[in-house]
Parts: C-alpha cells; structure tokens; sequence
C-alpha cells in the first residue's frame, strides 16, 4: 500500500474491471489527480472469477456501441500497456432450436446490421463446422457475430490499472473505504479510510456487490444484489481449438467458451439462489463459495445433449462465484439522483468484462464533462423509482430476470414478479372489467381490456406474430377514434415547481416557451448543452409562481432529478414530487366533450375551454384539474383528480357516456394512436441524442432574440450547419407484417438508420414505424423524398414508403373541435 494522500479531484472506490476502466478512461481525459482505492486487491471482488466472455449486442444501439468501444480497447491495450489481457476476437456463436427462436435470432441479426455490426445467419452444417464439437440434431439455424470474443478477466483488469498509472493516476490496494463523508448540509466532501479522511470532490462507486451498502450510508438507493452464478472448468479435450468462438446456446440455458484447451461452461438456471441475504462477509475477497453440483446438474444435463464430449471430460472446478444483479439485467451508470458527484458503476449482471470498457469510457466522460457522453438511458440509475428502494421487492424482481435471461425475449414481455405493487385506486374496477396489467416502476397500468363476456382472458400470449391482444386493442382504438374511452393514467408523474422564480428558471431549462397567461399548457422540451432531448413533457401555469410539471411514468426520478439540478442557482424556486396527490383520467374521443359537460357546469366548449389550456372544473363532488391536450390525436382532456375522488369521477363518466358507447382502453391503444398521428416517444424516437429540429419538433421551440435557454446555442448551430438526420415515418408494403422497433433503414439500397418503433395503426390497417434517415451531409425534404425505401424485417428487406408528416393529420396539435 502507497501513501495515502490527503485530497485528491476524484475519488474511485472498488478495483475491478469497472473502477480500473474509469481510472484509465479519467487518466486517459487528463484528470490525473484521480485516486482508486481497493478494499484488498485489484480483481479480487468478484472480476476474478467472471468468465470472461466478450458479447456485443444488445437491444440498444448505444449499450451496444458501448460494448463495441470494449472489443476496440481490448484489441489494442496489450500492445499500449505491455500488459498481457489474454483478449482474443474469436467470434460468438448463438444457436436457435425452435421456431420462436429462430424468428428472435433472425431479429437479433437485423438489429445487429441496424446498429453497424456484422452478424451472419448460418445452417446447422456452419454452425458445425465452426463449432466441431457440438452436436447440431435439434439446431434450426445460428448467428455468428466475427468480432466478438473473450478475455482473461484479471489479466484486463491489471492491464486498464497499468494504463491508468502510466496516465498518473493512483490506484491504493488494501485501502478500504468505510464510508462517504458529507458536511453539515450535505455536501460530499471526501471519503473515510483506516488510515484517515481523502478531501475530494467527486466520489465514483465501483465497488459491485459492496455498492449497494456504501451508497446506502449517503441516502443514496443502488437495486442490486448478490446471486451465486456458476460454471465448470474442463481439462483439455480433443478439438478444441485456441480459436474456437464462444457460444450461447440460450435454449438449453447454457454458454461455453475455450480455456487452455479445454472447455469454460456456464448458464443460467431457472431457479437461482440468492446470497449474503444478512449482508456479505467481512473478510470475503479472492473467495469462492462451495460448489453446489446439485443445483448444476440441471445445466449439466442440457449441456450434454449439445456437447456430447463433457461426458468424459475431466472437471477442473465448478466454480461458484456471487455476482451483482439487477431487477431489469442492465447495469448501473451514472450520478446519483439523491447526492451530487455521487457517481455509480455497479451491477454488471455476470457481464462485466463485455462491458468493462464502454462503461469506463461512459462513466469518465460523465466525471469529467458534467454530462453523458451519449444517451445511456437503458442503464442510466435514474431508471428505477420508489420500489426499487425495497431489498426485498428488488430480489424478488431480480431472481426473475436472472431466471429469464436466456428465454425468449418477447415482444413486450411484462414481468410477473413482485406484483402488484403500486395501485390506483380504479385497479380492482378495472381488473373486474377485463383488465390486463402491464407495470412499469412499480405502477399497475392496464395494457388491455378482454371481452369477458365473449370468453376472452385478460393475460398476454406472447409471440413474434400478432398477439393475442391484437383484437381487443384494435376495438379499444376505433372506439377512441369514433366514439370515447378512459385511459387510467393514474401513474404519470407530477411535479410543482413553485416560488417567485419559478418562470425564471422554467424558461431557462425549457425550449418552449413558458412565459405564458395563467391556464396555458405547454408542450416542452428539455435539452442539454448538446441540444438533445433529456426530457418530453407538459407545464401548465397554475398562477404567477406555480407550474404543474407532468412526464411519462417511467421518468419519474430521471426528469425531476433533471429540472431540480438546473435551477440555475440563487433562484427562488422549489420542486416538490406530487405524483401520489393525483390520479389522472384521460378522456378521449369525438364524442368527449359531450360526456365531460353532461358531469360538469362549467363551459366546457371550444371557445370556452380551447386547447393547451387548463381549468378546474367540478365533478362529482371534487375540484378536478382539467387540461385539454391530446396523446391519442382526438379531442380530449386529462382530468387530474385528487386521489380519493378518483372512482367517484370515473363512475360519474362511466354513467354520462353509457349513452355514448363510453368504454376503458389501455396502454396498447395509446401506442397505436399515437403512432398514427406521428407523436414521439421519449426514450425510443427522442432523447439526448437527437434535438429537436432532428426530431421534427422544431416548432416547441422559442426563437425570440435575447431568450436564452440551455441548449439553444446547440440548436442554432444546427440550424446554420443543416441536419444530418432527419425523424421519419415508415409504412411497409406488406401492411401485415410486424413491426417492433431497430428493424435496418435502407434508401437507395444503402444502410441509413433504424426504426426508434413500431406497431400497428389501426385505423390505417397496416403497420407503422418511425426512425431518422441519416447521412454524411446535411440532407433537406428534397432528399428525403427522392430516396427509394426499404426495411430489413428479419433478415428480408420489404419496399416502404416515407412518410413526413402524420400519417392522418398533417398538423400535430389540430384536435376536433
């Protein structure tokens, strides 16, 4: 151990491959006054014993360009480190053994070319004869991924280490931290040691499964936990070869890779077994737990079936290993929302050394730059929500995701675990009606109703065809076009911005204009300083200094988290979370108007009450909050309720509208609706990557002289330099296939981008995607519209057309009056 200095700029603790990646990435940035310090030894918490495999894709574009910065680093560090890392690009094979599969393998395949990556579909023969070894009698089909491959988990770990010390940052073995020291207001301001107190100002928590309690004595919530992950270690055995690809055989749960000649196999069971339930040993480092041959034996016998040489292959070791997982298999990256320059890099999922180097290169350049690189949503901490606070509900949900990370990736797969957790007060009402629950943070959102009175069961059958919800969805969406529904929406977020700057500092974090007459709604962008999208949401003006802020479900903690850090300081304005206070009803349809006036006495007419306006109206004994804007494309109002009047003012439209054909719809509906009238969704079409004039959105944002807002100089940039992509709709030729998102771009017959979605638009009758068409060099309507469209579906290529305006309206805020 080296002497400990008393301060340093940042702070990493935890020496695996994550925290070493961070250290060489932030040494790499010039930030040289970094110090890594190590409980024990480097790699000997849990990076020591990982297996080592090296896969790219994911269902992400940018995860997967992560990953893909991983194989790129690891092919060059031996070389720049003198380190050996025993990093090989051998390639990865995935088999498919059933139909289903090989639908989810073709897919996979697709998105694979969409995201820039080469993956080719083989037979059973070629898959053979690059896997000599296995027996390939139930094999339907395989991809095979060239620049994959796998490496020495410590010797890469002790390789990024030898590059941050050659940067000039230091890096502390047998040093623990014991906790993050705050002053009296609750400012990070160092980290406690043994040996004494390290002044810093930025802390980066790197520690795996240590994270959760290290952060947890700073307030901070980190879902993850400890499960026992196995795999067995062969002697050598007879071909195979150094170069032999990895390979995943996710239909018998199993996944192999060579080692000294032998063989490396791993899986994930069904049933896995949770550890250190009471919290992990003290001494516990370059430690194992025993081998539990009775819990690998089901693994064991799949494996057998597909290499029939394991029979007699001598075993090395079964080693048991814990690792951190979390409720939704993704990673953990990102600044505390709880703690100001807390950072995070914890919870790999058993896919740490595939990860090690993006996830480094992400976390450094967020450290150093104040903002993500790029937009990292899928793993960004600001994710998870209020459940996630819950050990309990977290292994629950986490033990699930393990169980299913070699099944078959449906098409919107919900989870089934730790539910229901969160409930508006319509959830029994409406389950007794037919509803089937989707869940999204914690929160029950009915997804679809079934016709009970037909026979029909309100539960998901899923498929890569049209799922059974297909029918139901389609009633649900004529009925919002043509008559009226109710969406239960009770869960969106909700927040007051309050205070006597409360204008001030909305108009600097907006791009739309906020500044508006008391009762006005706002459809607004939030952008970063690169002009990206970071949130998509609605402000309505309550009075002279309140706002009342709403956003999607799922952005509760990212959104509030954005707005509260860029109050510009020394203003006087305050959020507060009133997400719970409510339960919001969406009344929607031709015919809503007529079931809001019969229940109310206010007007309740187009002149009266036009849209992107709010009012409080009286219904059925409460004081509603009404706004009248539109996610559907119809005439509309969401009535924001209190929550105990919640079932009295649904009952109330329920009784006015029987006369009108009222009736419930869910989330599945909404999608379709939507998708039809061109309206973005934060986190596939927008996000921090694109801006708003990419997005088409141009016209939500403020052009006035003299009116600042954070990222406007990005956005004027922009526009001087010209966009080199440009948001787009897409409707196949064959309008029955199915569309789900990252299906591959082509204009003119050349690679251009991906669908950011897809679905069904009912009222169309076909199917509907949307992307951005990208290119080189500014590109204009001109160019768009002179391209020759196609989509790869599946690894086929369909004819498309190019849609630039709504496929039914052709102006995005025109409602029927």
């Amino acid at each position: 151990m080296g002497k400990l200095p008393a301060a340093a700029k940042v702070v990493i603790v935890g020496g695996g491959i994550i925290g070493c990646s961070t250290a060489y990435h932030l040494g790499r940035l010039g930030i040289t006054d970094c110090l890594l310090l190590e409980r024990k030894k480097l790699t000997s918490g849990t990076t020591f014993h990982a297996a080592g495999l090296v896969g790219q894709l994911r269902s992400s574009a940018n995860i997967t360009q992560l990953l893909g910065y991983s194989v790129d680093l690891y092919d060059r560090l031996e070389e720049e480190t003198g380190q050996a890392t025993g990093w090989k690009r051998n390639g990865g094979l995935r088999l498919a053994c059933n139909a289903e599969r090989w639908v989810e393998v073709k897919r996979q395949a697709t998105t694979a070319h969409s995201f820039g990556l080469e993956m080719n579909l083989l037979t059973p023969k070629e898959a053979q004869d690059l896997w000599p070894l296995m027996n390939v009698d139930d094999v339907i089909g395989a991809a095979f991924l060239p620049s994959d491959g796998q490496a020495n988990p410590s010797d890469i770990t002790l390789a990024l280490a030898k590059g941050a010390r050659q940067a000039g940052v230091t890096l502390l073995e047998d040093t623990p931290v014991t906790r993050v020291v705050l002053d009296a207001a609750g400012k990070l301001t160092g980290v406690e040691t043994p040996e004494g107190i390290v002044a810093c100002e930025k802390v980066v928590c790197c520690a795996g499964q240590w994270s959760r309690d290290l952060a947890a004595g700073v307030g901070v919530t980190v879902p993850l936990v400890s499960l026992q992950h196995q795999y067995m270690v062969t002697e050598a055995i007879d071909g195979v070869a150094r170069a032999l690809p990895t390979l995943r055989d996710p239909d018998r749960l199993t996944y192999y890779k060579e080692e000294v000649g032998g063989l490396v196999m791993g899986g994930y069971e069904p049933n896995p077994l949770s550890w250190a339930l009471d919290g992990i040993p003290a001494d516990f480092h370059y430690s194992l737990l025993d081998s539990n041959f009775d819990h690998f034996e089901q693994l064991m016998e799949l494996a057998l079936g597909r290499v029939p040489a394991l029979e007699t292959a001598g075993v090395k070791q079964l080693i048991n290993g814990p690792e951190s997982f979390t409720p939704d298999g993704n990673f953990i990256l990102g600044e505390a929302p709880e703690l100001a320059n807390f950072f995070l890099g914890a919870g790999f999922n058993a896919f740490g050394i595939a990860s090690g180097g993006g996830a480094g290169m992400a976390l450094a350049e967020w450290i150093a730059k104040g903002e993500q690189p790029f937009d990292l949503w899928p793993v960004d901490i600001r994710r998870f929500g209020r459940p996630h606070a819950d050990p309990d509900w977290v292994r629950t949900r986490t033990l699930e995701a393990y169980g299913k990370h070699y099944t078959l990736a449906w098409p919107h797969e919900e989870h089934s675990s730790a539910r229901p957790c969160r409930r508006s007060p319509l959830y029994q009402r409406l389950k007794d009606q037919g509803a089937c629950f989707g869940e999204k943070l914690g929160w029950e959102r009915p997804n679809w109703f079934a016709d009970l009175s037909a026979g029909a069961v309100p539960e998901d059958v899923y498929s890569f065809a049209r799922q059974n919800w297909f029918d139901a969805v389609a009633r649900e969406h004529r009925a919002t076009r043509e008559a009226v529904t109710v969406f239960d929406q009770s869960s969106f977020a909700k927040f007051l911005l309050q205070g006597p700057d409360a204008e001030a500092a909305l108009s600097w974090i907006c791009a739309n204009d906020v500044a508006r007459p008391v009762g006005t709604v706002i459809y607004t962008q939030m952008l970063n300083e690169r002009g990206g999208i970071e949130c998509d949401l609605t402000v309505t003006r309550l009075s002279a200094e309140s706002f009342y802020i709403v956003t999607g479900t799922g952005f509760a903690t990212h959104d509030f988290d954005w707005i509260r850090r860029n109050i510009p300081a020394g203003l006087r304005a305050e959020l507060v979370d009133v997400t719970s206070a409510y339960g919001v009803l969406a009344l929607m349809g031709p015919l809503a108007r007529e079931v809001l006036q019969s229940v109310t006495g206010a007007d309740v007419s187009n002149a009266a009450f036009p849209f992107a306006t709010a009012r409080s109206l009286p219904i059925a004994g409460a004081t509603v909050r009404a706004l009248r804007l539109t996610y559907v494309g119809e005439l509309g109002w969401e009535l924001h309720v209190p929550t105990e009047s919640l079932v009295g003012v649904y009952e109330a439209l329920m009784a006015a509208g029987a006369g009108q054909g009222i009736g419930n719809a869910g989330y599945r509906a909404i999608e379709s609706l939507r998708l039809e009238k061109g309206y973005r969704a934060w986190g596939s079409d927008i996000g921090p990557d694109h801006t708003p004039l990419e997005a088409g959105l141009g016209w939500a944002v403020k052009r006035g002289k003299g009116v600042d807002f954070k990222g406007r100089a990005a956005l004027e940039a922009q526009r001087r330099g010209g966009l080199k992509k440009r948001f787009a709709g897409f409707t196949p030729e064959d309008p029955d296939v199915v569309l789900l998102g990252r299906e591959t771009l082509y204009r003119d017959g050349q690679r251009v981008g991906w669908l950011s979605s897809g679905g069904f638009g009912h009222s169309l009758g076909t199917a509907i995607g949307y992307g951005y068409v990208r290119a080189d060099k500014p590109i204009d309507k001109t160019f768009l519209e002179s391209g020759t469209y196609a989509l790869e579906i599946a690894g086929e290529r369909m004819a498309c057309r190019l849609h630039l305006a709504p496929l039914i309206d052709p102006r995005m805020t025109k409602v029927r009056c």
